[in-house]
């Protein structure tokens, strides 16, 4: 088994090395309605995450944790479990970088700030390891650093995206459950996700409006459950 976990560190790594690769594209239901885009996230980023392709791998977590070389058994991403006895399907969440970020709101450094790209970052100088931002996430999607005394978090990977690559998380995903691609780019498989109202966000009842979106074949309602 270890021998199994170190194989796939490695098969990641050497991934990661090699840099950008082509965006994974996502399938859509075939007569889907057209929804308002009250929930669209306003980032001209997006990253959807495909449950009815997710195998629950656990690929996406060890790649960004080798990618942000973070402590043991830590990762901007975490996996739940969802569904029945019937029917079991993965949850795999992160940070959301949402337009209205609860965590950004409650800091009282404004160590979290949103970029003008929607970008949700950490000002590391800033950040006093308050924990703040940690109780407000409603994703719970917060990690703290014990070494540097920062509550970290998911980056979406900025420097490769903004070379024209793709996150690490992304790139890992061998089942192609993982789409990232622009909003501002109608014909993107992103847009097209979001526009056919399969994307959908995480608990939509906070109003943060994320740049990361869940496509799910079952009833959207059901996200409202689902958390993190």
């Amino acid at each position: 088994m270890e021998e199994q976990k170190l194989s796939r560190r490695k098969f990641l790594g050497l991934a990661l090395a090699g840099g950008a690769a082509a965006t994974v594209g996502a399938r859509l239901l075939p007569g889907a309605e057209l929804q308002a885009v009250e929930e669209a996230p306003r980032s001209p980023y997006a990253l959807i995450i495909d449950t009815t392709k997710c195998t629950g791998c656990g690929a996406c977590i060890e790649a960004c944790h080798l990618r942000n070389d973070l402590p043991e058994d830590q990762s901007y991403i975490h996996g739940l479990v969802r569904g029945d006895e019937h029917l079991t399907w993965f949850l795999m969440v992160q940070c959301q970088h949402c337009a209205d970020p609860p965590c950004a709101t409650v800091c009282p450094t404004n160590a979290t700030y949103i970029r003008e790209d929607g970008v949700v970052l950490i000002n590391e100088k800033l950040c006093v390891g308050c924990k703040y931002c940690m109780y407000a996430c409603p994703y719970q999607a917060r990690i703290f650093d014990e070494e540097r005394g920062v509550a970290d978090k998911c980056w979406l990977c900025l420097d490769w995206v903004l070379g024209g690559g793709i996150p690490a998380c992304v790139q890992a995903c061998v089942p192609g459950a993982r789409v990232f691609g622009r909003t501002d780019d109608p014909d993107s498989e992103v847009s097209r996700l979001i526009a056919s109202g399969q994307a959908r966000p995480l608990r939509p009842e906070f109003g943060t409006r994320p740049a990361v979106l869940t496509y799910i074949i079952k009833d959207p309602a059901a996200l409202a459950a689902t958390g993190g």
